[in-house]
């Protein structure tokens, strides 16, 4: 039998269908411990707060398939988990909130690792003349649509103005707004001549230019930096296969970054963006489009070292659902995208043969690609490169904490971990797509706290004396949520 090699237009989409393998990719990352991101906890939950919830079909995130039982939520963790000792005593017990899984599926919150708090899901040139109040508002707005949409977890890939994505992450962990865990960046840094939004760019020249912003972001507290390293096909005039960082300038940024702890994310579609991402020590590599097959071998050896998260979505979105925006499929192709996805699909379906850890987060807050719509992401991870859905949470939702330095107490549905769940209308490992329907995510919680609970949670099931189900009146509490954004 011929092997069809990865970097040929006819390298087919994997069929696996077993037990998930990227537990394992995720288990052996092992960012420097140096680097670990300070330690955010959010405010507000009660440490005498209990919830419990019956009867779900318990999606781990593990590895381990999904099996009926109880859970047991404490202050901010999941005390018990399948079994939920002396269960009687807390149903009796009217301190307590009860749910009624009712064999709904219970996971762990899902997570983005390629955040835009501050995009407008419109114009980006327009946004660095937008005033800081107004998008203040906006940004907060956009971290709640995240939490909205089952998201708690977000990695932060660029900040439009310094300061906001630092702002909105203080705010959320003190309890003032609603949102996601959220570790901030700054803007994306770029050369001059080499920049793709103007208006929202930290400008550097040279290493030590570059050294200097770097330090500049780190003084104002961003959790890591961005580095703008290729170009972007739409721009016209800086093309996704073109790099703007020279070896000494990604080597300067990664040095300076780590030496104050922080870590270096990459706009990188080009391959020597992506090489050098690679060679330097650039920690998360977003798109790596272009990759070739010295860079794949590269980052297959050093894959303890490094997270691709490709931002599938973007392309797909701009190449089919931008023409409504006025930019058609045939001038989108014309500039390289369809080109620039039939490599992607190819290079992320051998770094998933490879064991490399690919995460989901797609560039949300753009105009085709609007807030509220990030689990598609998750979709094309099964449909273009051969991840099962089971393989795709696990990367929305493990692969996130481990990203987070934090999968020892995050990303899991495990006993003293934090209580960031959803409760699904649905199996998602029958179907990934119904994570994109909000109306099926029931519940929603965040470090043990309820954000979402529609009327029906409140409502007891009760048997009658034939026995069919049948419904009280008495709620206990009614849970509110602002509109979804869309």
């Amino acid at each position: 039998m011929t092997t069809v090699s990865w970097m040929s237009s006819d390298y087919p989409i994997d069929n696996y269908d077993g037990p998930p393998r990227n537990v394992a990719y995720v288990d052996q990352l092992d960012f420097d411990s140096d680097l670990q991101p300070v330690k955010y906890e959010i405010a507000g939950t009660a440490p005498s707060s209990k919830i419990l919830v019956l009867d779900v079909e318990i999606l781990e995130a593990t590895g381990r398939e999904p099996y009926r039982g109880d859970v047991l939520i404490a202050g901010q963790r999941f005390a018990h988990v399948g079994k939920v000792p002396n269960k009687e005593a807390l149903l009796a017990d009217s301190s307590v909130r009860v749910f009624y899984g009712k064999g709904r599926t219970l996971m762990p919150g899902l997570g983005d690792s390629h955040t835009h708090f501050t995009w407008n899901g419109g114009d980006l040139d327009r946004l660095g003349d937008l005033g800081v109040e107004e998008h203040t508002l906006l940004t907060a707005r956009s971290a709640e649509c995240f939490l909205d949409s089952g998201y708690t977890m977000c990695f932060g890939a660029a900040s439009a103005k310094k300061r906001l994505d630092v702002v909105i992450r203080d705010a959320i962990n003190a309890g003032d707004i609603p949102g996601p865990r959220f570790l901030a960046n700054g803007q994306e840094m770029a050369r001059t001549g080499g920049e793709l939004v103007g208006t929202i760019t930290a400008y550097a020249d040279g290493p030590a230019q570059m050294r200097e912003v770097i330090r500049e972001h780190i003084d104002i507290g961003v959790d890591q930096v961005k580095l703008s390293m290729s170009g972007e096909s739409i721009t016209e005039i800086r093309d996704a296969e073109d790099c703007y960082f020279t070896q000494e300038e990604t080597a300067a940024c990664v040095d300076e970054a780590h030496k104050h702890k922080k870590r270096v994310c990459s706009h990188a579609r080009a391959r020597d963006s992506v090489q050098q991402s690679i060679d330097y020590g650039v920690d998360v590599i977003y798109h790596a489009s272009y990759i070739d097959e010295k860079g794949m071998d590269a980052l297959e050896r050093n894959k303890s070292k490094h997270v691709v998260a490709p931002a599938i979505n973007w392309l797909i979105a701009t190449l089919y659902d931008a023409e409504m925006f006025g930019y058609p499929t045939e001038k989108a192709e014309q500039v390289g995208y369809l080109k620039e996805l039939t490599a992607a699909d190819r290079a992320m379906r051998e770094m998933h043969r490879r064991g490399i850890v690919v995460l989901p987060g797609g560039d949300f807050g753009f105009a085709w690609t609007p807030h509220g719509t990030y689990a598609r992401d998750l979709a094309h991870f099964v449909d273009r490169f051969g991840f099962t859905p089971h393989e795709s949470i696990i990367a929305a939702t493990y692969g996130m904490a481990k990203l987070f330095m934090r999968s020892h107490e995050m990303g899991q549905i495990k006993a003293g971990n934090y209580a960031d769940c959803l409760v699904v209308d649905g199996d998602p490992l029958k179907d990934i797509s119904i994570l994109q329907d909000h109306d099926r995510l029931n519940i929603i919680m965040i470090n043990g706290r309820v954000h979402k609970a529609g009327v029906k949670e409140y409502v007891i099931p009760m048997q009658n004396a034939t026995g069919v189900h049948s419904m009280t009146n008495e709620m206990v509490h009614l849970e509110l949520q602002r509109p979804i954004l869309s």
